[in-house]
């Protein structure tokens, strides 16, 4: 297959992925093995930005001891200089020597001579950084730096809809132990006599001591009141009765 058909039939490729919603890893795996691929290089790495911090979460070469764990802050090294400046960098040889460069102990890849890095965007915005290298020389040529900075338009939006989505799970699970704990308060008030702040230092305090969550120890308060004040439940354990 020519370079241009392979590069068309790999965009339709993560374009129908992202339409049907497929894990956001499994998206950034693939645009991983493409590249590779495509730009035959010895290394590829995504990052994705959460908070003031891009995470590596995608990687060619297997690296399951740092992915989504490690960390550099925007503005730090290449990649976070990419990210703070929403520009492209490419060096062709000695990458380490690099003003901008950081070393990471756990990446052998640091190593390598030629060094591409290209912003995932959204909307203006940075989302996360895809990089490419080599361990020889290597020029990458305008129309490299294009495609990779199309993939990243393309990838980007797809970093930015798992975060929303990932947003909007974190903030209805908030909202739902607020519900618990405000209940849970509610009974313990009733049953002790406490105040409000009382029954809250009260529920943390059994959180700790039997070590669960605060939503988990308001949980059980509420079941069992329910259980408590349900006739059918206490008559159902006692014998005789169907």
């Amino acid at each position: 297959m020519a370079a241009k058909d392979l590069e068309v039939a790999f965009l339709h490729e993560i374009g129908s992925r992202i339409a049907a919603a497929d894990p956001l890893h499994e998206v950034l795996d693939r645009v991983v093995a493409f590249v590779s691929a495509l730009m035959k290089c010895d290394s590829c790495f995504i990052y994705t930005l959460a908070g003031n911090d891009l995470v590596l979460r995608a990687s060619k070469n297997p690296h399951p001891d740092v992915v989504d764990r490690l960390k550099l802050p925007i503005g730090e090294g290449i990649t976070g200089w990419v990210a703070q400046h929403l520009k492209p960098v490419a060096v062709a040889q000695n990458a380490s020597e690099d003003p901008r460069f950081r070393p990471f102990r756990e990446l052998p890849e640091d190593r390598y001579e030629a060094f591409l890095s290209v912003p995932l965007l959204c909307r203006g915005r940075v989302v996360g950084v895809i990089n490419v290298q080599h361990r020889a020389s290597h020029a990458h040529s305008e129309r490299e730096i294009r495609l990779i900075s199309t993939i990243g338009f393309l990838v980007g939006a797809e970093v930015e809809m798992a975060r929303l989505e990932l947003e909007n799970s974190r903030l209805s699970e908030q909202l739902e132990t607020r519900k618990l704990v405000e209940r849970a308060k509610g009974i313990l008030q009733r049953e002790t006599g406490k105040s409000e702040e009382e029954a809250y230092l009260a529920l943390q305090q059994q959180s700790r001591q039997r070590r669960k969550s605060v939503k988990e120890m308001a949980e059980a308060i509420i079941l069992s009141e329910e259980v408590r004040r349900s006739p059918s439940l206490l008559s159902a354990d006692k014998p005789g009765r169907h």
